[in-house]
């Protein structure tokens, strides 16, 4: 197997990487509710089958309080709404289509049940949330960033 670049070298080669996505993610982040941020990172991380971003934010949302069993069935959400509150679930819906955009673009209908739950600077927010997980989830699985190291 080809040796791989180490995340913090990754990091040093391209130092804009990391702090761009950082302040993207922070500034997302910071008008919406902690536990529906570790929701939208979690379902486009599983989305992208990112194994390093998986373990960081489910181990992040169980540290501020996220239920096991609303984590365990996070990739069947749409089986159990009764777990998640209508704006959570508009909010992975949206999370979903943003991540899926090749193959299934927002209809005018995902719009508004999205921007039913939100307001406009939250539906920004949201939607930028969704756009910064999956540069980094792109970033670690592209590099085979390994979770726990």
């Amino acid at each position: 197997m080809t040796q791989r670049i180490a995340r913090e070298t990754s990091y040093q080669l391209q130092p804009a990487l990391l702090s761009g996505l950082y302040s993207l993610d922070k500034a997302a982040s910071q008008g919406l509710p902690p536990l529906l941020v570790h929701l939208v990172k979690l379902r486009v991380s599983q989305l992208n089958g990112c194994a390093f971003c998986l373990h960081m934010h489910t181990t992040e949302a169980r540290n501020d309080g996220e239920q096991q069993q609303r984590l365990d069935l996070l990739s069947a959400w749409v089986d159990v709404p009764e777990l998640f509150s209508t704006a959570e679930q508009a909010a992975l819906h949206w999370a979903e289509k943003l991540t899926l955009l090749a193959s299934q673009r927002p209809s005018e209908a995902d719009y508004q049940r999205v921007s039913s739950q939100f307001n406009d600077k939250q539906l920004v927010d949201l939607t930028a949330l969704v756009m910064s997980i999956n540069a980094w989830n792109r970033l670690a699985v592209g590099l085979h960033f390994q979770p726990g190291r």
